[in-house]
């Protein structure tokens, strides 16, 4: 049976396609409080594990050994547009540990910020692994290995230590099965694992209410929810929804993007994760049902939301600037997940 319709796109009023996807919500003892979709659908958090793949640094006392900064540890959880905030604290981080951008490995990319890419190109400089969104990621895993003494040139190899740690840790956060995690490669070349819709969600919950977990990976969790709701623009950039939501929504509610249509939150007061694929791997969609949800829960009043209305109803335009449609969080689903908050709350 095929996931449900959660957004449309309109083109003059006429329904010309749509998005299907998955939308589980878990409470604190991992019950499903809403879902919609094949909850237990195997697929790759992408880079919304990295909130979970910074844990075992901050556990073994990165922070400590190496002076972080809470913005730093934003950062090492974000997908940042290669701004140059973004390159000053990655390069700070680097100085920290006594390494330097040449050590990164996850691959030469344009900054995700057009504004900056253009400079660059305009400039006749290319791309470097410290424009890569996941440098801060990076950097972050590189810290571990000097914290621990392990070697650096192939940290990102899946047999390296630190990427064996990170596995544990990530089977300990999403409640998942090591056996059944099986490992691919990330855009930016670090191991990622693969886990069920259910599970990414339960892991979320997990960052916020996890008195059945090591005390350690409590009072991690703890300081990674405080560094991206403090620095929310580490997290992404300018114009991206990690940011602008969070600089309305965070510490109440808090969120992270991943590759091929998934999104994951965690409702801090109400002690609920959820997590959003979208099926065929589109962005966009993820992050119209994302807000869908955010304004449902009530938590935040209209005015406050209104900076991110956008993404509720994104217009599509032409080449000529033209208005010819919209993208919108399906009405069904809009309506069943404010009928379910209800409930929830």
């Amino acid at each position: 049976m095929s996931n449900p319709v959660l957004v449309d796109i309109y083109r003059s009023d006429v329904l010309e396609s749509f998005h299907r996807g998955v939308v589980c919500i878990v409470n604190e003892n991992n019950e499903i409080v809403f879902s919609c979709g094949n909850v237990n659908q195997i697929c790759y958090p992408r880079s919304a594990m990295k909130l979970l793949q910074v844990l075992p640094l901050i556990i073994h006392g990165g922070i400590e050994k190496f002076g972080f900064t809470l913005e730093e540890i934003a950062i090492m959880c974000g997908s940042h547009n290669a701004e140059q905030e973004h390159l000053h604290v990655v390069n700070s981080i680097l100085d920290k540990i006594g390494l330097t951008k040449e050590n990164l490995n996850c691959g030469a990319q344009y900054p995700t910020n057009r504004k900056e890419a253009d400079a660059l190109i305009k400039l006749g400089i290319k791309p470097h692994h410290i424009h890569n969104n996941c440098s801060g990621k990076h950097a972050g895993m590189l810290a571990m290995c000097k914290l621990m003494n392990w070697q650096i040139n192939d940290y990102i190899n899946p047999n390296h230590p630190l990427q064996q740690l990170i596995k544990e840790t990530c089977s300990i956060m999403y409640e998942y099965p090591i056996e059944k995690m099986t490992t691919a490669l990330d855009g930016c070349s670090a191991p990622i694992f693969s886990i069920p819709v259910l599970n990414q969600a339960i892991a979320y919950k997990n960052l916020i209410s996890n008195k059945h977990l090591p005390k350690a990976i409590q009072d991690a969790c703890k300081i990674v929810v405080d560094a991206v709701s403090k620095f929310p623009n580490m997290i992404a950039g300018t114009n991206r929804y990690c940011t602008d939501m969070m600089k309305i929504t965070a510490p109440k509610i808090i969120g992270k993007t991943g590759a091929e249509g998934i999104f994951c939150m965690t409702f801090t007061n109400q002690k609920l994760g959820v997590c959003i694929k979208i099926d065929d791997g589109k962005m966009l969609p993820q992050y119209i049902v994302a807000q869908a949800i955010v304004d449902a829960s009530n938590i935040f009043s209209k005015e406050e939301l209104v900076p991110l209305n956008k993404y509720l109803d994104e217009p599509l335009t032409n080449f000529n600037k033209l208005i010819t449609g919209n993208v919108t969080v399906n009405a069904k689903f809009k309506e069943s997940i404010a009928e379910s908050f209800k409930t929830i709350f």
